[in-house]
């Protein structure tokens, strides 16, 4: 049997995608982590969310810094080769300021829905990922329906007003939603039904019931899609709700036995539900979720954002978000702001993280840590890979897939102020690598 080709890339507070294949070596001692024959989930890819605010930060790119960051990210020979991401129905919260794509009182046929809004930053944002990668998948969401389908009247805080003409309009805005996007060239593959179907903030939010997602999906978003000859589908996302074990607010949300389980143990509602999408504290709900409906798909659908510090210390948790989410079932992992300027203040005035930063007074690009976080996984694990078992005690601090090709991918990272030591059995060989501190690591095994 031939000896397998080994790459290995090591990223650490210093030193970013240092390549170390040299420093291998075969090994007589036991392994501690070993790659097994079990197969996992399918993987769907990787991806971030097209937001108002990192436009206008991509705009400050000259023309050959722009092409280099949006080929980093989108193009299929690119560091991330991202396939699948979001974008909000209306204002998130960071657009530029807030927006429904129908502000006008009581127009229940939807008349006057228009997404002209979106040609001035969305849109182009997408058509430019799009043109570098045409087979990019896409999901959107919104974060508050149109003020006037409220209570309060307002696109932040407040619920959507249960009431038979409210819930079918509301519908025929989601199924207006995707047609104006197909005239404008852009196929949408997924809706979710409402970002953080627990967040009553201060930015645009609509709180929902677990009942009241299996009604509205159920008798009317479902059907409206269908009497439209949509093939989009319904995700039942995005479900930011705890377990009972960790209270996120007063209220006594579960991520899983209120809204999951009550959704899709709804024969009527399931029917119409290809996936659930799960972020922040939804994490706790997925490895229930999950073992309770295998056949679903499930996405992280939102990245935990930080503080706007963009920290090593932060890029770790971030690390640890992908390793949890992987390992419990998820298809495909989400960021949320790709580019941003400098701290990535928010319209409501909260700092976040993101992959790149770009600040306008030099116009050039930094790459963050968890830039990096996210290249060690997606830049090898590609859309068809399959999640693979491992053994030992370093499983809790990796994760492994397998791509069509039968290349094996080990991510890992050592959490540790010291450099430890991997012995990795692939094989016939164990090879033995020494982890540097505090370090993320991609390991590439080819036949």
């Amino acid at each position: 049997m031939n000896n397998p080709t080994i790459q290995w890339f090591s990223t650490s507070q210093a030193d970013a995608w240092q390549s170390l294949a040299h420093h291998l070596t075969e090994t007589q001692e036991s392994a501690n982590l070993t790659l097994t024959g079990e197969t996992y989930q399918l993987v769907e890819g990787f991806g971030g969310c097209f937001n108002e605010l990192g436009y206008v930060a991509l705009n400050h790119l000259d023309s050959e810094k722009r092409a280099q960051v949006l080929h980093a990210l989108f193009h299929p020979e690119g560091e991330h080769k991202f396939t699948i991401c979001r974008l909000p129905i209306g204002a998130s919260d960071y657009a530029l300021e807030w927006y429904s794509h129908n502000e006008t009182d009581g127009d229940m046929e939807m008349k006057h829905f228009s997404i002209e809004r979106d040609q001035q930053y969305l849109i182009p944002f997408i058509r430019e990922a799009l043109q570098l990668n045409p087979d990019l998948k896409l999901f959107a969401s919104p974060w508050s329906p149109p003020t006037w389908m409220k209570s309060p009247k307002a696109y932040n805080y407040g619920t959507l007003r249960w009431e038979k003409d409210i819930l079918k309009a509301y519908a025929l805005y989601f199924v207006k939603f995707v047609q104006a996007y197909r005239e404008a060239g852009i196929t949408i593959h997924q809706v979710h039904v409402q970002n953080e179907v627990i967040a009553d903030q201060k930015f645009p939010s609509c709180v929902w019931t677990g009942e009241q997602l299996r009604e509205f999906i159920r008798d009317y978003l479902g059907p409206a899609f269908e009497e439209h000859g949509l093939d989009t589908e319904i995700w039942l996302g995005t479900i930011n709700a705890p377990d009972p074990w960790e209270e996120l607010t007063k209220k006594t949300s579960t991520g899983f036995d209120e809204y999951a389980h009550t959704v899709l143990s709804d024969p009527e509602a399931y029917k119409y539900i290809k996936g659930v999408g799960y972020q922040w504290a939804g994490k706790h709900a997925i490895q229930r979720t999950v073992s309770s409906y295998p056949e679903l798909r499930y996405m992280q659908t939102e990245n935990e954002c930080g503080n706007g510090e963009n920290s090593w210390d932060y890029a770790k948790y971030v690390y640890n978000l992908y390793q949890h989410y992987f390992t419990n079932g998820v298809n495909a992992y989400i960021y949320w702001n790709m580019i941003l300027e400098p701290k990535g203040k928010s319209t409501w005035g909260w700092e976040q993280n993101s992959m790149i930063t770009v600040d306008p007074a030099d116009r050039k690009p930094l790459l963050n840590p968890e830039y990096y976080v996210m290249k060690h996984f997606s830049h090898f694990v590609l859309p068809g890979a399959r999640r693979i078992g491992i053994r030992g005690s370093w499983a809790g601090n990796a994760v492994a897939f397998q791509n069509t090709d039968g290349q094996r991918v080990l991510v890992i990272a050592n959490p540790f102020k010291e450099s430890r030591v991997l012995n990795l059995s692939a094989g016939e060989t164990t090879h033995r690598l020494e982890l540097e501190p505090e370090s993320f690591n991609t390991i590439v095994i080819s036949a």
